[in-house]
């Protein structure tokens, strides 16, 4: 089994501010963790490209890119929206994370690997076709999957997202392509609330109230997530890996472990293996807690590798 792991320095060079929680630290910490254990040495290491214009309009209206590089300041932070703030490297960074789905989805499709994970950041799956929001710029993981349905012989793609916020972005890209599948559970009352109820046959959204037990995030997947990967048979599978439903996570109130994302990252892997030949591109989105997001990503990332 061979995993890429696909990030990038300048990644860090987005910055909101000291106490902001979207902060390059996510991904030092991430980094210690696999350099530590020594997972880091049995993976395929690349570095990240810049996606394209073209690339990112896949996903996004035309003018969604130019309207950010209007905001980006010289020096300094400007805010998108309340919680969303651009500094003079942002959009760089935010660049190489979505260009991170592009180089992952084309190793994947190629076979060059089995699968890949993607540490980047800014996150993605909150921004919208025509909106940038919730620490979001570019939506990392519908770029890839629209990338992905551009090439030869992939007509289906699976998106499943177990952030504890709903995926919004992601649904408002695809609530009208029926040949994208998109699963998210989410904790419920709570940002973002929008598309949370949305009424189509190709979104799964899986609602779980604050302070439930973990089992209950066990069963919407396999109550929900399982059938859905199987009856839409997808010709890739990608993840949008957001950590945050951690009971140690202070911006929510999950209660997952280390061994819940152990547990969903194998049940995804054993649906990709009879759908999709095991074709997966995993992409981080949240996780505030460095050292709970670090473990977490561990554990994620070893039953990537067939450990």
């Amino acid at each position: 089994m061979t995993t890429a792991f696909i990030t990038h320095h300048d990644c860090g060079l987005h910055n909101m501010g000291p106490e902001h929680p979207e902060s390059p630290i996510r991904l030092l910490a991430i980094q210690k963790v696999l350099q530590k254990t020594g997972l880091i040495d049995q993976l395929k290491q690349m570095e990240s490209v810049h996606v394209t214009p073209e690339q990112i309009q896949l996903a996004h209206a035309n003018l969604h890119q130019k309207r950010l590089e209007m905001k980006q300041p010289d020096e300094g932070v400007v805010y998108a929206d309340e919680d969303t703030a651009l500094c003079p490297d942002s959009l760089h960074a935010a660049s190489l994370a979505a260009g991170s789905s592009i180089l992952a989805t084309n190793q994947v499709l190629s076979e060059k690997v089995d699968n890949a994970f993607c540490a980047v950041r800014p996150p993605g799956h909150h921004a919208e076709h025509n909106a940038a929001m919730g620490f979001c710029f570019f939506n990392n993981v519908a770029i890839g999957a629209m990338h992905a349905l551009q090439q030869p012989n992939v007509n289906r793609v699976a998106i499943v997202d177990f952030d504890v916020h709903h995926c919004n972005g992601t649904v408002d890209i695809f609530k009208d392509k029926p040949e994208v599948l998109v699963c998210s559970t989410f904790q419920h009352p709570y940002y973002p609330e929008r598309y949370c109820d949305i009424q189509r046959d190709n979104i799964v959204n899986c609602p779980i109230e604050a302070h439930t037990r973990a089992s209950v995030f066990r069963e919407q997947l396999e109550k929900y997530w399982l059938p859905a990967i199987q009856n839409h048979k997808p010709d890739i599978l990608f993840i949008s890996a957001g950590f945050d439903a951690h009971h140690e996570d202070p911006m929510a109130d999950l209660n997952l472990t280390e061994e819940d994302y152990r547990w969903a990252t194998q049940l995804l892997m054993d649906a990709a293996r009879t759908t999709c030949g095991g074709r997966i591109v995993s992409v981080l989105e949240g996780g505030y807690n460095p050292v709970s997001l670090a473990f977490s990503v561990q554990a994620h990332i070893e039953v990537l590798a067939g450990h």
